[in-house]
């Protein structure tokens, strides 16, 4: 299946396809609004769908985080969120997304990207519980990571400040895997 997919930039006319994808992968509506409210206040800075014969199949978004080090502020992005179809999902599309979104941080000089999200399925993209640790942020436990994309910018910690889209954000009140607060969803990649 993924052979046969190519990802590109969202356009928009794409952003009803989004909602459909957003609400068929998390069984929910909450993570369509998340991305909805985080392009309509500005702070979506990579946007991109995976297409397969021309039809918006999955999306991911990451979005505008500040966090303050001890010493300067540390260009950074949340990645949130990620969803493929249910019928298309476990077919590498959401790691095509995710390595794609990835790719496109860097180019646009992304130092560091968090998440929240499934603690058995990020790994494998390089995020880490550990290196998260070093940060004061809304989220701890396993299940919120990060990734440095240039090497020791997280070295010295620092506070995360979310875009204001996730304090209405609905489905980060629910109580996950050992316990901790993760977005609704059974869509891992």
């Amino acid at each position: 299946m993924a052979n046969g997919t190519r990802v590109r930039g969202e356009q928009p006319g794409d952003i009803a396809a989004i909602r459909e994808v957003h609400t068929e992968a998390f069984g929910q509506a909450a993570e369509a609004h998340l991305v909805d409210r985080l392009r309509d206040d500005g702070d979506a800075i990579a946007s991109l769908v995976v297409e397969n014969g021309g039809s918006i199949v999955g999306h991911i978004l990451f979005s505008q985080l500040r966090i303050v080090a001890p010493n300067r502020d540390i260009n950074a992005a949340a990645l949130a969120p990620v969803g493929v179809r249910p019928s298309l999902q476990r077919q590498g599309l959401g790691s095509k997304l995710i390595h794609a979104g990835l790719q496109r941080c860097r180019e646009l000089g992304i130092e560091a990207v968090v998440v929240l999200g499934h603690p058995a399925y990020y790994p494998r993209f390089g995020f880490s519980a550990a290196l998260a640790r070093g940060l004061a942020a809304p989220y701890s436990g396993p299940a919120f990571m990060a990734l440095e994309l240039v090497p020791k910018c997280l070295a010295d910690g620092g506070t995360v400040h979310y875009a204001a889209a996730f304090g209405t954000w609905p489905a980060l009140g629910v109580v996950g895997h050992a316990g901790v607060s993760v977005p609704a969803s059974n869509s891992w990649m």
